[in-house]
């Protein structure tokens, strides 16, 4: 298996994205880097690692571009190679930390939609009391109708079981209030469809049960996904800044903290991102992790296993075979072919 790693994608490549593929290629993962190759191999120099490939891509595309215009004019850059690559079958998945929307677009035209997905939806994971909730879509497509949310809510359900390892994971949709009869008419119409998708639905949730664990798969529209995992992003961060600060401020808390350090460090890493490496783009023929736009090496080492987990795991094969099936509703809510 190798995996195909967008060296140019990110506010900080390709330094901190090459250094972390190089580590993922020595934790015995065959890696294949793509982008403009005197960059590559000046941030390879000095560095430890195993079997790692270079593809040259002589264009990037930059956060500031409209996505689909510019995947289809530049032909030759690094994540539009990447996604040729798997499309090709050179390799079994693409890990970037790019443009969202340009990862996005290159995935649609380069691999296209699973059969029965109208929108592909980012799976991001939140951690919990009791380890992680997915939650999707977390940017992926700004406006959804009932009918995503019913697609979103079965591949999140694989992603759980056959990834994560929940045996039959539970599925809520994120709304203002726990009664059937609350929500928009976005949420309202989803009620149902999920209800009879067969994929353990528990009804209603609201926001704190993100972070409960009380289901461990949460449906809502991108919008709201993608301000839920940035507002939820600045609180772990401002939390952490704020016990610094405290701690700083008085010797009995330093005193303090130096008793319950390794707490605060196990409670550190449970909330930050870089842990869960990168959220994987559900929907398209073919495994695509996206990751923060500020990955570090740890973070894009991380993405690496998780992309080698989703293969390995038949992620995109789970959700290829049971997308129909496990609905029972896609002639009914009318799901799209690729």
């Amino acid at each position: 298996m190798k995996i195909v790693v967008d060296a140019m994608g990110g506010d900080h490549a390709p330094g901190e994205i090459v250094a972390g593929a190089l580590q993922a290629s020595l934790d015995g993962i065959e890696i294949i880097l793509v982008g403009d190759r005197d960059s590559i191999t000046s941030a390879m120099s000095g560095q430890k690692y195993g079997q790692v490939e270079i593809v040259h891509a002589a264009e990037t595309i930059s956060m500031g571009e409209l996505p689909a215009s510019a995947v289809r004019r530049k032909k030759d850059s690094s994540i539009v190679k990447s996604v040729q690559l798997v499309k090709e079958g050179t390799a079994g998945a693409v890990v970037s930390a790019g443009s969202t929307g340009a990862v996005m677009a290159a995935s649609l035209l380069g691999l296209g939609r699973i059969r029965g997905i109208d929108r592909p939806a980012i799976a991001g994971i939140f951690p919990t009391e009791g380890g992680g909730t997915v939650l999707l879509d977390v940017g992926a497509n700004v406006e959804s109708r009932p009918k995503n949310l019913l697609q979103f809510g079965i591949m999140g359900y694989l992603y759980a079981q056959k990834i994560l390892g929940f045996r039959e994971p539970t599925v809520g949709l994120l709304n203002v209030g726990e009664e059937e009869s609350k929500g928009n008419d976005l949420t309202q119409e989803a009620f149902p469809l999920l209800s009879e998708a067969g994929i353990n639905f528990k009804g209603n949730v609201e926001g704190r049960d993100l972070f409960n664990g009380s289901v461990n798969v949460i449906v809502c529209d991108g919008f709201v996904g993608n301000i839920v995992l940035k507002a939820g992003e600045g609180l772990a961060m401002s939390l952490m800044h704020m016990m610094k600060e405290e701690i700083s401020r008085k010797w009995v808390s330093r005193v303090g903290a130096a008793l319950t350090l390794s707490a605060m460090k196990a409670v550190r890493k449970r909330v930050d991102y870089a842990e869960y490496g990168g959220a994987p783009l559900l929907g398209v023929n073919g495994v695509v992790i996206v990751c923060h736009g500020s990955s570090t090496a740890f973070a894009i080492r991380n993405a690496v296993r998780v992309a080698a987990d989703a293969v390995t795991g038949g992620l995109v094969g789970a959700i290829r075979e049971n997308i129909e099936s496990k609905s029972g509703l896609a002639a009914k809510v009318g799901c799209g072919d690729a």
